[in-house]
């Protein structure tokens, strides 16, 4: 028997079932239990903590967890770099050398967590008595934090992290890396470009290693148009540590007047 309805003109009319603000018509009604239902029935598998709207819960509560963790963290620099890179390899060398130079000149250091380059900025920072952070990502293959994070967070999504990276660090700086940091890298460039965010130093760190990927933005991406070509002023590379903080701080030496080269409203 159907449970549609009849107007005055004779016209069936479906009717219409609701779960909470979604309301659902003809062939397009679920199963129709009550949330309520859903909620204290324990009779039922446990499926759905996998479906996407549980999933959104989660993605809400990583956002919290982060931006509580993070609120009172003093300025900060986030340093990317390899996860593979060894501990006897020059770039950890360096990494950590920058890590020690932006606590030293009163920065907190923002690292992905993980081994390699990220444990050597941290180590830095911790060694020289600074506030040294990991935001970790669940990963099959990932080591966990390193023993160097004085404060540590572990992130089931990438989105949430990176919102982190961003919303908490005064300037980003890219030691030698694999893809992880070219996707980080090209998220804080495309995120500066459009202007959605105000514009921080972006540095890359070791000429020799990326003067090919500098050479090719200039050549094709702005050679071709593109790209503008004081995008191009959105990078900066160097191989001097000293370099590093003196970019970050701008040309008055003071940590806490961070060189603004830009803003969405003055571009």
């Amino acid at each position: 028997m159907s449970t549609d309805s009849a107007d005055q003109a004779g016209k069936v009319k479906p009717t219409a079932k609701f779960r909470g603000p979604v309301m659902f018509r003809r062939d397009r009604k679920p199963g129709m239990r009550t949330a309520d239902r859903n909620l204290l029935d324990t009779r039922q598998d446990s499926d759905w903590v996998h479906t996407d709207p549980w999933r959104v819960l989660r993605i809400q509560a990583e956002f919290v967890e982060g931006f509580g963790a993070l609120a009172e963290v003093p300025p900060a620099v986030t340093v990317f770099g390899s996860a593979r890179t060894a501990s006897t390899d020059p770039e950890y060398v360096a990494g950590r050398a920058i890590g020690a130079a932006l606590t030293k000149a009163g920065f907190a250091v923002i690292t992905g967590g993980g081994p390699g380059a990220m444990e050597a900025a941290n180590r830095g920072s911790s060694e020289a008595g600074g506030y040294s952070i990991g935001l970790g990502i669940e990963l099959p293959f990932e080591q966990g934090l390193n023993d160097w994070v004085d404060l540590g967070i572990n992130f089931r999504y990438f989105f949430v992290r990176k919102t982190m990276f961003v919303k908490y660090s005064q300037a980003f700086v890219c030691l030698p890396g694999g893809f992880g940091t070219l996707d980080e890298l090209f998220e804080a460039l495309t995120l500066v470009q459009t202007r959605k965010i105000t514009r921080f130093p972006i540095i890359l760190f070791g000429t020799a290693y990326w003067s090919g990927l500098a050479d090719w933005l200039r050549d094709s991406l702005a050679g071709s148009g593109k790209i503008a070509p004081e995008d191009l002023d959105l990078l900066q590379l160097t191989d001097s540590v000293d370099e590093v903080v003196r970019i970050i701080q701008g040309e008055t030496g003071n940590h806490a007047n961070i060189e603004r080269l830009g803003t969405e409203d003055k571009w």
